[in-house]
Parts: structure tokens; sequence; C-alpha cells
């Protein structure tokens, strides 16, 4: 099993789980085809890591699963627009960690 994490991503969490979740369980080569074809910024995001979690474990797409994708919330950066009256109203520009699992699949389980 091998995995990889990326940190500090400008993305928002609650839209990178609705990819995280379409891949979890997939094949990974079936998971970067279907990726690829997702107009989402998530799926290119999570399309790298998953190819950095088959390469860290020397792995090939075909030959693994992805068993674990977890997308969890990081810091906020918070921004000021100015607004009527002097007033400045809140901008949440939210970032996500990213943390990809994959293994080997034999007759249904990880090895």
């Amino acid at each position: 099993m091998s995995k990889a994490l990326l940190k500090f991503v400008r993305v928002s969490p609650t839209k990178a789980r609705l990819i995280a979740r379409e891949v979890q369980g997939m094949n990974a080569e079936l998971a970067l085809a279907a990726l690829d074809f997702m107009p989402n910024k998530a799926a290119g995001i999570i399309s790298k890591v998953i190819a950095s979690a088959v390469a860290n474990g020397d792995y090939e797409p075909e030959e693994v699963v992805i068993t674990s994708c977890r997308v969890d919330k990081a810091a906020v950066m918070k921004r000021w627009r100015p607004r009527a009256r002097g007033t400045a109203t809140r901008i949440i520009k939210p970032t996500s960690h990213i943390l990809v699992e994959v293994g080997t699949a034999t007759n249904g389980k990880e090895a």
C-alpha cells in the first residue's frame, strides 16, 4: 500500500469531496480516465494525487485499487472587499488537504 498527500491546495473541501467519493474503490487506471473527462477543478488535482500515490509504490495504474481518498479541511484565507458606506464584507477562500491511498487488490481484499 502506498499513499500521497497534497496539503493546502486552493479548492473547497466540499466540492473536492464530491469527486473523491466517485473514485474511491475504483481501479486507479479507470479512475484516472474518468477524472480526465470531469470539468471540475478538483478532478484535475485529485488525478495528480492518484498518479503520485501509484508512483510512490512503484505500481502500474492497472494493478492497484484506490482504497481511500480523503479530503480534509485546511486553513481558510480571509480577505476583505469594500462595500457601500465605508463598510467591508469578508471573503472566505477555503483550502484542502487531499490524501489518497492505493493498494493491490486480490480477491476483493487489499494485500
